[in-house]
């Protein structure tokens, strides 16, 4: 675990907002301790994925999944020789068309476990993420249906699991004064 030094300090930074997340939390410490590489999908059917709450002064991006029909974050699996800081930049920039930027410094906002497609189970590293107020232009196969909403309508719409930590989201971004970001 020595090897995820500065992912175990940011895990065990989180508040969790249930213990949904709590637990994930411990399990997600846990799979760190495994002799395979976490982050590979290839070596194991428990890895971890990256995904990003990416919020600007228009409120916070959700997609609809275009395999499960829920509304949740961008995010996915982390591409060989990639941390999940920088699986989650790319992840959003795919599926939202936009240039997003970590806070500085980078934090991990929030984690959660969860069953993936195939019989996988998803340890899902979730960073807050900042982009321009500008449209989302999703790439080539990806979802289409990708919008700004406002946090309450945000969590009208969102797969259920996510209302806690996107009132989380909200009392964060207040104190994070997101004001729109030109992406320079």
């Amino acid at each position: 675990m020595t090897r995820y030094v500065k992912l175990v300090g940011q895990l065990e930074h989180i508040v969790p907002v249930d213990e949904r997340e709590a637990g994930s939390i411990v399990a997600t410490l846990d799979r760190l301790t495994w002799p395979e590489d976490p982050f590979d999908e290839r070596v194991s059917e428990h890895h971890v994925t990256a995904s990003a709450f990416v919020v600007s002064a228009r409120g916070v991006i959700l997609l609809r999944h275009r395999l499960l029909g829920i509304w949740v974050q961008p995010g996915g699996h982390i591409d060989p020789g990639e941390g999940p800081e920088e699986a989650a930049l790319r992840e959003t920039l795919e599926e939202t068309g936009l240039a997003v930027t970590h806070r500085s410094p980078a934090e991990l906002f929030q984690v959660d476990v969860h069953p993936g497609p195939h019989g996988h189970t998803h340890y899902d590293l979730r960073y807050g993420l900042v982009a321009p107020p500008l449209d989302p232009s999703p790439g080539h196969g990806e979802s289409r249906e990708v919008y700004w909403f406002d946090f309450d309508a945000a969590k009208e719409r969102c797969e259920p699991a996510l209302v806690h930590v996107l009132d989380k989201l909200d009392r964060a971004t207040q104190r994070w004064n997101v004001k729109d970001f030109d992406g320079g």
